[in-house]
């Protein structure tokens, strides 16, 4: 009787339900505190055995557990930053100082049409289309040389040098002969006329040889090309043969300029291009072109 009555009352089963709460909120945070704190411990534990990873303000691929020299530049490495923003696998993360000792610099992709400036370094050169030799049209000993100096302005039909030949010499005598035959033998007078043509004499220089009572020991070469000597072949003395190099010469007044180019800039240089470039000899000055040859061949020691 007295139970039903202290459960009917209201305040009394309030206080009750109260108290059996915190009874069993205690048993259960009791039972379960020692196993959160040794897994807070263990946690600590597994965080403080970690390494720190090092890696290269140059290089950011590189990373190690301890720290040392870059194994590509050499430089101190340095403590990777550690960030909780997941990026993609591939990709890099850098703090913002290993960004500015790096230089990356970044740029909205957008569409339009691409360009670029490609800048190469080369040499002017002989354009080879353009070079000449000069050659000894006449067998024997040079005499004399009128043409000296390498880099020497060469005019087509100036006097060159003076060479003795006796086979030329023997010719004239020919020559001579074929004069007094001429009415019954033309065709000799011809084919000696003929002979000293292939030796390139003129036909001015066979007149004075057939008007002279006597025959002629040395004879004037003639240039057939005009331009600047860039090579020398022959010294006064020398002996030379019919085809002989006497002089290299080149027209210097169109030029190459010839520039290398790596591979991976081709993609950028076509056949028609106008370009621009400058010269250590002429400081000051912009010279204009045009691509005009590629060449196909790579340079394999570049």
């Amino acid at each position: 009787m007295k139970t039903n009555k202290i459960f009917s009352n209201k305040y009394l089963r309030g206080g009750l339900l109260i108290a059996s709460g915190l009874l069993l909120g205690w048993l259960f945070f009791h039972n379960s505190a020692p196993e959160k704190t040794e897994t807070a411990t263990e946690i600590h534990d597994h965080a403080a055995e970690g390494h720190d990873v090092w890696t290269c303000s140059m290089h950011p691929q590189i990373r190690k557990e301890e720290p040392g020299d870059c194994p590509i530049c050499g430089m101190d490495l340095i403590p990777l930053q550690q960030s909780n923003t997941v990026i993609d696998d591939q990709a890099i993360e850098m703090s913002e100082s290993a960004m500015k000792l790096a230089e990356v610099q970044t740029s909205v992709v957008t569409r339009g049409n691409v360009s670029k400036e490609v800048r190469l370094y080369g040499k002017i050169q002989v354009d080879e289309r353009l070079v000449r030799t000069q050659t000894a049209h006449i067998p024997g000993r040079v005499e004399q040389l009128l043409v000296n100096v390498t880099g020497e302005n060469v005019r087509k039909g100036q006097l060159i040098a003076k060479v003795y030949s006796p086979e030329l010499l023997t010719a004239q005598k020919e020559l001579h002969e074929a004069l007094t035959m001429a009415d019954k033998y033309p065709a000799m007078l011809d084919a000696a006329r003929e002979k000293l043509r292939l030796w390139k004499l003129s036909d001015q220089q066979i007149a004075d040889i057939e008007k002279s009572a006597t025959a002629t020991t040395v004879f004037d070469v003639f240039a057939t090309t005009s331009g600047i000597v860039t090579n020398r072949k022959v010294n006064p003395g020398d002996y030379v043969s019919t085809g002989d190099v006497l002089f290299e010469m080149a027209d210097l007044s169109r030029v190459w300029a010839l520039f290398d180019a790596y591979e991976s800039d081709l993609s950028w240089i076509s056949l028609g291009q106008n370009l621009e470039f400058t010269a250590q000899a002429i400081p000051g000055k912009t010279f204009s072109g045009k691509v005009t040859f590629i060449d196909p061949v790579v340079d394999a020691s570049s």
